[in-house]
């Protein structure tokens, strides 16, 4: 076919993590181009904390860590269980074994990673589950000056830590910031922040430091990087994906993409069409989300349209949330797994975990709307003494600002029994539960559900409270509540591939030229999340994973 306006070797739509794909092809000698549609570079990625995490990785052997593939194939088992085609076991391998050679590619080509000691697994030490690391599995990018992009520097999409330089894997020492840790912690930080500020960097961390490294990689590959350029449609020839419409300055142009194309642009959590459609009989709506504002499932759709096989497209990665006073979802990660805290549902009882991992969080929500209503919100109580020693949202220990209780977006009450009548919660139903939990509390032993025995739940508890640092009780008033909703950070489910990327069709044969990674795509993980960075993890590996086989050389 002629009428071609743009030639390339590979392409790659989407700016996030999904673009060690693009790195890798022009490292193996390829031409390409990358596509985002929006006027910012670093997808969800840039928004996120930045984490991958790799099993077995290059850095926890050279710290000494100890880990084998075989650990994490059995935490995989454990965890993730049986979740169909998308976490197959020769998925599951290939995502293992290219995640460690991945890490020491992006090293060759410049970017600098710090392992996040003490991050654990999400289910490490959860009953049942084996194979998982305390020590974490987890790494991150170092800070980066976003000077050094000279021009592009203030095309990266905003990180989330504002103006400190902390990384995430501080943030569980940060949330004690009344203990030698958290002071030692947030000393850190501020020296780091400084130093930065009087050299005149601009610093970032998290998921804009990832981003700003794998676009610095790109520009020194000299990788062409198109911004506000949308996919709209894919262009097959005799049955293989040969290129692509990409509709940029008004105009739409047929790219070709000799070697394939790599969809990487993102789920559909932004699309409120597309999550009524998929689900179910679930409460849902885009106004929970904290997902990048592009994330609206164009690619998948397209893909859809030239055959594409999908799963899991009722998934999400769940996060508990809150509604701030001016409408934006607050995620809820550390505040409920410290002591002094429990959720409950409309009839005042407990009905998990809260400590678990927060993707959980909120398929555990979803499940009790379903059995018997009044979880969709859960309200999230705590005491005083929790709003005194710890932060909630973005405000330190002991600040309660008072445009929350003002809105009512915060419920704050001098007894238990006011609170729920607040809530509308079920009072008795309140009182029962808290007398039962405040035992729990003081024998430091959760019968009915076991918090604080991960490792991870404990990582978010406090270790300075004995004897169990995610179990107090409530006792001390005021009492503090806020509506919690099942939130997230974007969707999970999306295209099928195989263990070479490929995008499969209906009848499970690869598409010719088509390869997917990142949350357009079924993920890896199954409906679990295993650790700190999955996602984003998952992205780059399988990015990696695409351009290998689309860009093997040709054996003879």
């Amino acid at each position: 076919m002629t009428g071609w306006d743009h030639s390339t070797d590979f392409l790659v739509v989407g700016s996030g993590a999904g673009v060690v794909g693009a790195i890798r092809a022009r490292a193996l000698g390829r031409d390409v181009i990358v596509v985002e549609k929006s006027d910012l570079f670093g997808g969800s990625t840039c928004m996120s904390g930045g984490v991958l995490w790799l099993p077995h990785n290059p850095l926890m052997r050279r710290d000494g860590v100890p880990d084998t593939f075989d650990a994490a194939l059995r935490y995989f088992d454990t965890v993730v269980g049986d979740a169909g085609p998308a976490s197959s076991p020769a998925r599951r391998l290939a995502y293992l074994e290219a995640g460690f050679e991945m890490v020491g590619f992006l090293e060759s080509e410049g970017l600098e990673f710090r392992r996040c000691e003490g991050y654990s697994d999400y289910y490490s030490g959860v009953r049942g589950c084996e194979g998982g690391s305390a020590r974490g599995r987890s790494v991150e990018a170092k800070a980066f000056d976003k000077k050094l992009l000279g021009p592009w520097r203030d095309r990266i999409r905003l990180g989330f830590a504002g103006g400190l330089t902390a990384y995430t894997g501080e943030a569980g020492p940060l949330m004690l910031m009344r203990t030698r840790i958290g002071l030692a912690t947030l000393a850190r930080v501020g020296a780091r922040t400084l130093l930065g500020r009087l050299r005149g960097q601009r610093l970032v961390t998290n998921g804009a430091a990832l981003s700003a490294r794998l676009l610095q990689a790109l520009l020194r590959r000299g990788v062409p990087v198109w911004l506000e350029s949308a996919l709209t449609d894919l262009v097959v020839e005799d049955g293989r994906v040969t290129g692509a419409v990409v509709r940029m300055g008004g105009r739409d142009l047929r790219v070709r993409a000799r070697d394939g194309v790599l969809l990487a642009a993102g789920g559909f959590a932004r699309n409120g069409e597309m999550r009524e459609e998929y689900a179910g009989d679930r409460p849902t709506g885009t106004s929970w989300t904290s997902a990048n504002p592009g994330d609206t499932g164009e690619t998948i759709r397209i893909a859809m349209a030239h055959g594409a096989a999908t799963d899991m497209l009722d998934e999400a990665w769940w996060v508990p949330s809150w509604v701030m006073p001016n409408g934006t979802p607050s995620m809820c990660l550390s505040e409920r797994s410290k002591p002094g805290a429990i959720i409950v549902d409309a009839a005042g009882r407990r009905y998990f975990n809260e400590a678990v991992a927060y993707q959980e969080a909120g398929q555990r929500m979803y499940a009790r709307e379903r059995e018997s209503g009044g979880a969709v919100p859960s309200w999230l109580v705590i005491d005083s003494r929790h709003r005194s020693h710890y932060p909630f949202a973005m405000s330190p220990p002991g600040r309660t600002p008072k445009e929350w209780t003002a809105a009512g977006a915060m419920r704050r009450a001098g007894t238990l029994a006011e609170l729920a009548r607040q809530c509308g919660i079920d009072s008795d139903g309140l009182l029962k539960t808290v007398e039962r939990f405040n035992r729990f509390a003081q024998e430091g032993v959760d019968e009915d559900f076991h918090r604080g025995e991960g490792d991870h739940e404990r990582y978010y508890g406090d270790l300075t409270h004995k004897p169990n640092p995610c179990l107090g009780p409530l006792l001390k008033p005021p009492f503090y509540a806020v509506a919690l909703y099942p939130g997230d950070i974007g969707t999970s489910g999306g295209m099928l591939c195989d263990e070479f990327s490929r995008v499969l069709d209906t009848a499970g044969k690869p598409i010719a030229g088509l390869y997917g990674t990142g949350n357009c795509t079924a993920s890896v993980m199954g409906r679990k999340y295993p650790g700190a960075g999955a996602s984003i993890a998952a992205s780059a590996v399988f990015g990696y994973v695409a351009a290998n086989h689309a860009c093997a050389p040709v054996v003879p």
